[in-house]
């Protein structure tokens, strides 16, 4: 702002005091003005009594009340390079301890040791049972709820260590979520402190702590409705598929905007080169993050029904295209989400639109002139698109064993981090 003054004309300053009332505020005003100096409580007081002479000197005055409106951002210290990017370091590892209890719930929903803690205590669940009575009194209260009932009936008594092993990877899971609270909470009131933290992420740090919140609310809420006794005795136990896509939709949500503000403090921006279809690949882009978002949290279903156990053949299932009980429930709309054909036609056919459409946009950019990075990350995530839809195929091959299933489950967690990076990168930038 001072260099403002300083390269204003000879006459602007002369002339001032011709203009200007004369009184203490002024004249202090003016003699800092012409050496140069001004600061913002200077100015701001000074244009109260300039704006009553716009007519003689409108140039100055409006001059003067335009540097007014930035002189209070110019004057605020600025965030150095390096607390930026320890700040985007930390967003980062945010997302990765996200990353971690998406993968982690879904190898406990694998090993279907979810409905093993019966309760939901926030301290007394970090300490899991010591002594073998206290494992036996556990083991007893579990014995109550339908899944060991139902584990009885078609596989035989379930022995104590059998029970330790769930109960540890449900454990580990809660736990898991737990730490994601802490690495977030404890380096952001630090951060506060220092004042690190930009104007623009302080409202962004309330919705990340509301979302771990109601990220721990929604698991608790989810594993309650796999512990109500069902009407039907032959009813395998399952957690609520509605509420399992709820849970990792906003996991997946969380994991994202911790992805995105992390990359945009650590990243140093570059300017897209100006062509006519940018505002299109700009918006294709966000849509393929969405797309891929969608297909993702469409597993969820899939995973809340075992539906990859119905059809285990590809591309058709069975012999057909379109199988004969694609629409078996009444009413029509109940077999998108709780018929296990319907949702894994609907996962197949997202998946394989969603290989289609990165692919094509990955044909269609190759000819615009993008930056370096931006074209990296479109050529990552096209090449993470064949893996993952990869990875579903063998998984569904052979009959969803554990590690190909949660490494396609992480595979997906992957495929969104690449498009999250790619809108990232052709995000447009103020000028």
């Amino acid at each position: 702002m001072q260099s403002l003054f300083v390269n204003m004309s000879s006459l602007g300053r002369n002339a001032m005091p011709l203009f200007v009332k004369p009184g203490p505020c002024c004249q202090k005003f003016h003699k800092c003005f012409t050496a140069g100096r001004v600061s913002y409580s200077q100015l701001n007081a000074a244009k109260h009594h300039l704006s009553r002479h716009k007519k003689l000197f409108p140039g100055l005055v409006s001059q003067v009340v335009r540097q007014t409106a930035t002189a209070a951002e110019t004057a605020a210290p600025q965030i150095s390079r390096r607390a930026q990017k320890i700040v985007g370091g930390w967003l980062i590892s945010c997302a990765g301890m996200c990353a971690g209890a998406v993968l982690l719930g879904g190898i406990t929903r694998l090993t279907e040791s979810g409905l093993s803690m019966v309760d939901w205590k926030l301290f007394k669940d970090m300490k899991p049972p010591r002594s073998q009575q206290e494992w036996e009194e556990e083991f007893e209260i579990y014995k109550q709820y339908p899944e060991y009932k139902y584990v009885a009936q078609e596989k035989g008594e379930m022995t104590l260590s059998e029970f330790k092993f769930i109960y540890y990877m449900e454990w580990g899971h809660r736990m898991w979520g737990r730490g994601v609270g802490l690495v977030f909470a404890l380096p952001a009131l630090y951060f506060l402190k220092k004042g690190w933290i930009s104007k623009a992420l302080k409202p962004r740090l309330a919705i990340f702590a509301g979302l771990i919140g109601f990220q721990g609310f929604l698991g608790w809420y989810m594993v309650k409705s796999g512990l109500e006794e069902k009407q039907n005795a032959y009813e395998i136990p399952r957690v609520s598929q509605y509420r399992l896509a709820a849970h990792l939709g906003s996991a997946l949500l969380l994991y994202t905007l911790f992805l995105w503000n992390g990359l945009a403090h650590v990243l140093t921006p570059v300017q897209i080169p100006e062509f006519k279809q940018l505002a299109r690949v700009r918006g294709m882009a966000h849509g393929l993050m969405a797309v891929v978002f969608v297909t993702a949290l469409s597993g969820a279903f899939v995973a809340g029904l075992d539906a990859g156990l119905t059809y285990n053949s590809w591309p058709k299932m069975a012999d057909r295209w379109v199988p004969d009980d694609l629409l078996a429930m009444s009413p029509k709309w109940k077999n998108m989400f709780e018929n296990a054909t319907t949702v894994q036609f609907n996962h197949r056919y997202l998946a394989q639109s969603t290989v289609v459409l990165i692919s094509g946009f990955w044909l269609m950019v190759r000819k615009y002139p993008l930056p370096r990075r931006a074209r990296l990350a479109v050529n990552c995530l096209a090449g993470m698109a064949f893996i993952q839809a990869s990875l579903g195929i063998l998984t569904l091959l052979m009959y969803v064993p554990t590690h190909l299933a949660a490494t396609h489950q992480s595979g997906s967690v992957v495929l969104l981090s690449m498009a999250t990076w790619l809108a990232l990168e052709l995000k447009r930038l103020p000028k």
